[in-house]
């Protein structure tokens, strides 16, 4: 096994989801073969697994241990032919496939890119086609001076902008509908892509005054009659947005919101009294997790009309609005790692190394 599996890609059992989520992020992978505490494998951990055990509120701080399942399918045996594995890796869109001996013990591995070094296995999926609106009218304050001189959104990224890699990352799932929210520097925005060649549509929606986070899309009522993505221009999420759609789907919500698991550690020890004063226990270098909003949504087509229309309304009021007349509101979970807010200096910097 030595030099064939690499040791990035294994965790143990013992581990916890917070864990877990760190190692996935760190080597690039959104699986890990667990091992047992004598080195044996056990079972396959995906980045599914995890984000459907914190959407049923199972707590990540505790071991993987309870979200394993060793009678997942995810792994081969050495008397399988390579075509048999080939096949069953494009059937479930495997990164990688173990292959295990008689014994059950871990012999070498699959990846990818093995089978298909052209394509990604995220792109073997059926493709979604669902209107995208991307919302592109703030004025930057965060990344003044530049900002002085273009918007936002056509800051660069490589030999890209922020907006295109945006749009590049929903058409690599389908999406061929753009609509672009526009206030700020409008019209340097529009002949920036006007002088592109790009492979969708993309329809301008210009905002006369400003219109909050999703005001604007109230004018978008006549266009948009499915569910519709709606995206910060400002932001990378490292996520197939297909499983926030059947997400969205299978559980009957009128709006998802995409979140990033955030952890925050106190560098103190932390204090528990009772209500007597006495101090009952002292917590080291607590670490709590939060669920932030990474400004990526995916809403019902009849939300629009709950959007008051030529008014200045964030997606705050709109998700207000629907909780209240008892509406479902569901959250799609996202490793701390996988979301990017390019709107800072500080953010912006570490992405560009």
């Amino acid at each position: 096994m030595e030099g064939r599996v690499p040791t990035e890609l294994l965790i143990a059992r013992s581990a916890t989801g917070i864990e877990a989520l760190r190692q996935m992020d760190a080597v690039g992978h959104k699986m890990l073969i667990v091992v047992n505490a004598d080195g044996g494998f056990h079972s396959i951990l995906t980045v599914g697994d995890l984000q459907r055990a914190i959407i049923a509120s199972y707590d990540i701080a505790q071991s993987i241990d309870g979200l394993l399942d060793p009678k997942s399918k995810e792994y081969a045996y050495v008397w399988e032919s390579e075509e048999d594995i080939r096949q069953r890796m494009l059937a479930i869109r495997a990164e990688f496939m173990p292959v295990l001996d008689e014994a059950g013990a871990l012999q070498r591995l699959y990846l990818w890119e093995d089978f298909f070094p052209s394509t990604s296995h995220v792109a073997e999926r059926e493709p979604l086609d669902l209107p995208v609106v991307i919302m592109a009218g703030g004025r930057g304050e965060r990344m003044k001076p530049l900002t002085n001189v273009i918007p936002k959104p056509l800051i660069p990224i490589g030999e890209k902008t922020i907006l295109e890699t945006i749009l590049d990352q929903f058409a690599a799932i389908g999406c061929h509908r753009f609509y672009i929210s526009e206030n700020y520097k409008a019209g340097l925005l529009q002949y920036y892509l006007s002088e592109l060649e790009l492979p969708y549509s993309i329809t301008h929606v210009v905002e006369d005054k400003p219109m909050g986070t999703i005001g604007s899309v109230s004018l978008m009522a006549e266009s948009i009659d499915t569910p519709f993505f709606v995206s910060n221009c400002d932001i990378l999420v490292d996520q197939d947005y297909r499983d926030v759609y059947d997400y969205h789907v299978s559980n009957s919500n009128d709006i998802t919101v995409v979140t990033s698991m955030q952890a925050q550690r106190i560098p103190y020890g932390v204090i528990e009294s009772g209500p007597d004063g006495l101090l009952e226990r002292v917590i080291e270098k607590p670490e709590n997790i939060y669920m932030i909003n990474t400004g990526v949504y995916l809403l019902n087509a009849e939300m629009i009309d709950l959007i008051p229309r030529d008014t200045f309304f964030h997606i705050t009021d709109l998700i207000a609005e629907v909780i209240a007349k008892g509406g479902r509101v569901g959250c799609f979970p996202v490793s701390e790692r996988s979301w990017r807010d390019i709107g800072t200096w500080a953010e912006y910097l570490r992405v560009l190394g």
